[in-house]
This record gives C-alpha cells, sequence and structure tokens, in this order.
C-alpha cells in the first residue's frame, strides 16, 4: 500500500488499518505491564520503559556535555524511564560524527562525571530512584565529520587498535558513573558497515568470523577492562535494508526480505559465549533509508512502504530475537510513530513476549516525562507526542543542536534561526 501520514483518531481506526494492511502490531490497554521490575544482574530496572540515544549535537569541541546537554538528561532524569540509554560518544577524536558530538577522555572525565550524578540525583528526587545509565560508545565510520582532523582510514591495523579503544572506553565510562557501555553497531556507522563487509580483503572482512570481529572482540575489551559488574551491550542492526550484499541481515536472494541468519548466530555469541544479557535491537541507517528505523510522515523522500509497516517490521525482527534467546532482555524500537498510541504498543509487545523492554527516542525528545505519563495518568497526551516530521534531523543536518523543534520552546527558536532563515 501506498505511503500515508498518520490519521488515526482513535485507537479503533488504528486497529482497522493494521487489519487492513496485514501488519502485526500487538496493542494492548494493560499498561500495568510497562511497571513491572525488571533485573538485570546486580542492577534492577524500576520499569520496561527507555529513553533511547538521541544525539543533540552539543557538546564542547573537546567533548564535552554542554548546557543543553545537561538539560536534556535533566529532563529525560526527571521523566521516570526505568533505563537511560546516553546518546553516541566517540572513542577517539577522528571518529566524531561532527565537531560538538561528545567525546569522552580523560581530560574530560570530571564533566562525565558530574553530569551522569546530576542524572541519577535529579531521578531519584522526582522519582524515587536513580535509573541506570548506559553511555552509546561510537566510531562513525564513513559518516565522521571531525573538524580539523584528517578522514579516518580503516586498515585492517586501524580497525585491530579500535578494540582496544573501546576498552578504555569501558574503563572511562565506568570511572564516570555510567552503569553499562553499548558497543554502537547500528545505524551505518563503523562496526555496524563492518557486518556487512562481505567483499572486503584481511582480517576484518569476507567471512562471517572476520565482518563481526569488530564488535565481538570490542565487547571483549569493555568487558575486560570494566569492573565485573559493568553491563556492556550493544545497539545493534539486524536488518540494514539495503539488498544483500550491500545490508547485514539482507535475503541473499535478493531484494528488501531479511534473513535472520547471520544476526541470530551473532547474537548468539554475544549473549552465549560473551554473556551479554541486554540488547538493543535497530535496523536501517538514517542518512540514507530513514523511513526504515523511523517511520516518519515528513521527511526527504517519500518512503516506499506504509510507515505502519515499518513499525511492524521493527517489532516483529526485535520478537524474533527474544523468541530466539528468551534469557535475554532484548529493548525493542520504533513505537514513536504511533504518538499517544505508543503506549499500547509496548504494552502489547512486552505482553506478547516480543521484547523485555520498550525504548522511545523522538518521543523522548518531545515529550521527556512520556514514562511518568504512561505509567501514573495511564495515558501519552497525543498534544504533546513526537509528529514524525522530521525536524529534529533537519537540525542536525543544519549543523544546528537538535531536539523536538514542535514541542520545545527552545528547538523551536533555533529551528527559525537555523533552519527556516
Amino acid at each position: 500500500m501506498r505511503f500515508e501520514k498518520f490519521n488515526y483518531p482513535t485507537i479503533d481506526a488504528l486497529r482497522q488499518k493494521i487489519q487492513a494492511l496485514g501488519v502485526d502490531i500487538p496493542l494492548s490497554e494493560r499498561l500495568d505491564v510497562l511497571g513491572a521490575p525488571l533485573a538485570l544482574g546486580k542492577i534492577t530496572l524500576h520499569n520496561r520503559l527507555v529513553v533511547q540515544p538521541m544525539e543533540g549535537c552539543d557538546g564542547t569541541p573537546d567533548g564535552r556535555p554542554g548546557e543543553l546537554t545537561a538539560r536534556r538528561y535533566g529532563r529525560f532524569a526527571q521523566g521516570g524511564a526505568g533505563l537511560i540509554w546516553f546518546e553516541a560518544v566517540a572513542i577517539v577524536p577522528e571518529g566524531r560524527a561532527g565537531p560538538r558530538q561528545l567525546w569522552l577522555h580523560e581530560q574530560n572525565l570530571d564533566s562525565f562525571q558530574r553530569l551522569v550524578a546530576s542524572i541519577k540525583e535529579i531521578s531519584f528526587k522526582a522519582n524515587g530512584f536513580a535509573p541506570p545509565v548506559i553511555l552509546q560508545a561510537t566510531h562513525s565510520g564513513r559518516y565522521a565529520r571531525p573538524e580539523s582532523l584528517p578522514a579516518a582510514r580503516f586498515s585492517d591495523d586501524a580497525l585491530r587498535a579500535l578494540e582496544e579503544r573501546f576498552g578504555r572506553a569501558a574503563r572511562l565510562a565506568a570511572a564516570a558513573g555510567f552503569d553499562g557501555m553499548d558497543v554502537k553497531c547500528c545505524h551505518g556507522y563503523l562496526l555496524c558497515e563492518l557486518l556487512s563487509a562481505y567483499g572486503r580483503p584481511g582480517a576484518y572482512g569476507g567471512p562471517f568470523e572476520n565482518r563481526v570481529g569488530l564488535l565481538v572482540n570490542g565487547v571483549r575489551a569493555a568487558k575486560a577492562s570494566a569492573p565485573s559488574d559493568f553491563i556492556v551491550t550493544t545497539r545493534l542492526n539486524v536488518y540494514d535494508g539495503f539488498a544483500y550484499p550491500d545490508g547485514f541481515g539482507m535475503d541473499p536472494a535478493g531484494g528488501l526480505g531479511e534473513d535472520m541468519t547471520e544476526p541470530l548466530r551473532l547474537i548468539e555469541i554475544l549473549h552465549k559465549e560473551l554473556g551479554m544479557d541486554l540488547l538493543n535491537i535497530t535496523m536501517g541507517c538514517p542518512y540514507t533509508n530513514a523511513h526504515v528505523n523511523r517511520p516518519f510522515d515528513m521527511g526527504s523522500y517519500e518512503p516506499p512502504e506504509h510507515p505502519l509497516e515499518g513499525v511492524g517490521r521493527l517489532f516483529a525482527l526485535a520478537g524474533q530475537v527474544q523468541k530466539e534467546f528468551p534469557a535475554l532482555a532484548v529493548i525493542a524500537t520504533g513505537p514513536s510513530y504511533l504518538r499517544q498510541y505508543g503506549a499500547q504498543l509496548a504494552a502489547g509487545a512486552v505482553e506478547q513476549g516480543l521484547c523485555k523492554l520498550v525504548g522511545f527516542g523522538r518521543l523522548a525528545l518531545a515529550c521527556p516525562d512520556f514514562a511518568n505519563d504512561i505509567l501514573r495518568r495511564g495515558a501519552l497526551d497525543p498534544g504533546r507526542c513526537c509528529l514524525a516530521c522530521g525536524r529534529c534531523s533537519l537540525l542536525m543536518r543544519a549543523g544546528s543542536t537538535a531536539g523536538c523543534a514542535v514541542r520545545d520552546e527552545v528547538y523551536r527558536e533555533l529551528y527559525r534561526k537555523d533552519v527556516q532563515a
């Protein structure tokens, strides 16, 4: 069915469209399931709602969190989510996606320590608990845009050196007070791109074991460098949305159908061999096929599918992982497109065993206290939800700082100044 914008005045209207499309999007009114605690090793999450990593592009030139960074995470902390997945933080300066991307190193460790302590303090005062905070450690690969630095070159030796850098990042993250670290492997960035390096020669291309090597060895290095109770995880693309051999998780016969053989094989290594108990599932690349990981109403192109089909895929493939590895805590993503009905999708997915946690990204920018709205009010206010309009991404592409230009007055003004001017 051709692309259509969101137009569902009632949840029954949404159900009718889901049925007409023949997609599987579970909806449940039992929102109380989202308030159930979840044990992760020695850590207990107070609910099943997660703030996903959404970059603000508001760091300082030396990688420290800026004023808007602190503002954003203070709002997330008050919002009541059980887990805060901190945005992408570069492990080396030449791996930054831009000159204002955060970058953790010894000289700015103190600023990250203050920010993490503030997140926990604010949440404890507002909600009675301090949520675990997981840092997303990244190298942006071909999308790196550091200022006044040469473009990164990815010889085998350069890639091998990054394995140790993930270990160093984990040590620094633990020292900063983070409860865990994500070895980022999604959305077309370096580790994700290597997963589909079928034709690359050398130690990081060709056979499966080579292509997953930087991720697997980066996880090993992180686990070896941090305390035993430190969570080491990954936000992982299980479906790239590019026809084989250009994408991971794709049907080798061609087309855009998925083939979960290699993603499940990789997850088995991470979970059963390396002891990873938490996994954040995602798909696509925001630079080239944004509709895959962030189904939208307004963007730079018309998506080739109905947005609800994209939402269905995000939850179906997360569910396949969860059912294959029942002891793993899988985070599903993509409910923000459903606006106020994202709460019912989250509840339905947890209730049906498609995941144990549900992450909200764009909605968290629009309505940072979404978790408390769901758990305390029993509903999301449609007047405060994300509209899937893409203005947060337009701010980023314009070189500004990113946030919700519809619901947040700070970013409305930035949008007028930096995008519309």
